[in-house]
């Protein structure tokens, strides 16, 4: 089995980032103890050591550390450009400035201890800290760069989740109460306590010397500006020579041997998609090889199953992980204005996130013909009543509308909840939807020739939810296997002349109890095998089966 270097860099960058995050929010913890007094800090800051000050936190943590800041330069270096989004920019700069901010801290701290096995107690520091303009402002501008530099490259990590979108909000109130009560505990701590005694007094309680932590400060700072300054003048020195790439529209960019394709695109300041911010994560910024393939490199594991999940051409690959090697042309399939695709919606909005979903189609029999023997108006009439039937049902139930095709309509449930809801939901909504087109009829008697009909397919499954469309058209929808299923189960439920087909794994997600319900093995085009699958002659006959879920449900007995 061949070892893709690429993803063991990525994940190695992203646990070793883990692991100083939880670092930072032990440390942020034990300053909220300020809130209720400095014993409560000193108590925290005891059992703080006990993890992170014995030899084996201690090595795993300054090996975190350094492989995150050596990972991090290397990531700099390999860019090969420093165009990019702005929150990218942001947790690059703010993960570069960081080790600055904290030379000084680190020294005062855990190399004093190091040197001479005194460990400062928050006594000793926070009347120091605070008794000082600039040792309060570089502590708070350290504080707020390392949590920041920390929750974007969690954001990174957790926006494509399905589940991100329900967890934003507690995330965002989480992000921003910990900086914040950890700073107001550590001001109330240090006002509760004496005035700093002169100079470096508390520093003198130790065995360590001032003069050579000076120096050591100044060793670190002078370490780390040349070997930021090394990547970048490595990265600005083609030793490689130069390879021409040339796009749709003409225009021709000649960058240095070693560029992604992404990277060339954003160095010229050509549009270029990338929603994964150039990880690898995404297809989206994926181009077709018009001119010089043979010879490339070829994709390594990530890009690769990344290729074969989206069924790509030999001819296609992913600009953020092709280095060319040579001169080529190419189209990017999802580029910008300027290359000759005009672009549609922002990166943000395009984002395509898979999850589980409950996919509903609905459609009126016959409507084609009966709205042949009717007035234009009194047609169009008809149909705004039945779709804003549709709609009050689908959406009274938890579910949305996803769009209007002639006389149908496509429904999904469970954006916002679990996927055992959303299945409930959507069977909700098909009695709610027969009960009023049984109203519907009532009220058009007269002037209908034959009552209004419904056929209804429900299935679950993934599917991929993003925005998609063009202009004002676009809109958030769904698309994959599952809303093919759903539809073609709308078909069958017309063959079988019955209200709703419904497969059978979507009832049971429900919590309905089908254990003697006929089911049917339906074959589908376009999937391998069969779909056990539920023929409902009248949606209604679902309602005491629903209630029962519900019952059982709300007491936690079993299905």
């Amino acid at each position: 089995m061949l070892v893709d270097p690429t993803l063991i860099r990525k994940r190695l960058h992203l646990w070793s980032g883990l692991f100083l995050g939880l670092f930072v929010l032990t440390h942020l913890l034990n300053h909220m103890l300020g809130l209720v007094s400095v014993e409560a800090m000193e108590w925290g800051r005891n059992l703080f050591n006990r993890l992170w000050r014995t030899l084996p936190g201690t090595i795993a943590l300054y090996g975190a550390l350094v492989l995150h800041f050596v990972l991090a330069l290397e990531s700099l270096y390999r860019r090969q450009t420093l165009r990019m989004p702005i929150k990218e920019a942001a947790k690059i700069g703010l993960g570069l400035a960081l080790p600055f901010l904290l030379i000084g801290h680190v020294t005062a701290t855990r190399i004093d201890w190091m040197l001479s096995g005194y460990s400062a107690s928050y006594h000793d520091i926070l009347p120091q800290l605070w008794g000082r303009w600039s040792n309060l402002v570089s502590q708070t501008l350290a504080l707020i760069v390392a949590w920041l530099h920390g929750c974007l490259g969690i954001w990174f990590w957790i926006r494509g989740r399905d589940w991100y979108p329900r967890a934003v909000f507690p995330l965002f109130a989480l992000a921003l109460l910990v900086p914040l009560l950890a700073w107001l505990g550590f001001a109330i701590a240090a006002r509760s306590l004496p005035a700093a005694t002169p100079s470096l007094a508390w520093f003198m309680k130790g065995r360590s010397n001032p003069a050579l932590l000076s120096e050591i400060r100044q060793g670190l700072t002078l370490f780390l500006t040349l070997a930021i300054g090394a990547v970048l003048a490595a990265r600005a020195w083609p030793i490689n020579g130069r390879i021409r790439i040339r796009y749709p529209d003409g225009r021709t960019v000649a960058v240095a041997r070693g560029f992604s394709l992404l990277e060339a695109s954003r160095s010229a300041g050509v549009p270029h998609v990338a929603v994964c911010g150039g990880r690898g994560r995404c297809s989206t910024c994926r181009v077709r090889i018009t001119e010089g393939l043979d010879g490339q490199p070829p994709p390594e594991a990530g890009e690769r199953a990344t290729l074969a999940r989206i069924r790509a051409p030999a001819d296609v690959r992913l600009a953020c992980q092709m280095r060319p090697n040579h001169d080529l042309a190419i189209a990017p399939v999802l580029a910008g204005e300027a290359v000759g695709i005009r672009q549609q919606t922002t990166e943000e909005e395009a984002a395509g996130r898979e999850r589980p979903i409950a996919v509903l189609f609905c459609d009126l029999r016959d409507f084609t013909r009966m709205s042949q023997r009717q007035l234009p108006f009194d047609t169009v009439f008809l149909l705004n009543r039945y779709f804003e039937m549709i709609g009050e049902a689908v959406e009274s139930a938890g579910g949305m509308i996803d769009k209007f095709i002639g006389d149908g309509v496509l429904a999904i449930f469970g954006l916002g909840t679990t996927i055992e809801q959303g299945c409930l939901e959507a069977l909700v909504a098909t009695t709610r939807i027969a009960r009023r087109v049984e109203i519907l009829n009532e009220t058009f008697m007269s002037e209908l020739d034959q009552p209004l009909r419904i056929a209804m397919g429900m299935h679950a499954g993934s599917a991929i939810i993003g925005q998609i469309g063009y202009g004002r058209a676009s809109s958030l929808t769904a698309v994959g296997d599952t809303i093919n299923a759903a539809s073609r189960l709308e078909g069958f439920a017309k063959e079988y002349d019955a209200q709703l087909a419904v497969s059978a794994e979507t009832v049971r997600l429900a919590g309905l109890a089908i254990q003697d319900w006929p089911s049917y093995d339906i074959t589908i085009r376009g999937r391998t095998g069969t779909l056990e699958t539920l023929i409902i002659e009248k949606a209604a006959e679902l309602e005491p089966l629903i209630v029962a879920a519900r019952r059982r449900a709300a007491t936690r007995e079993p299905a």
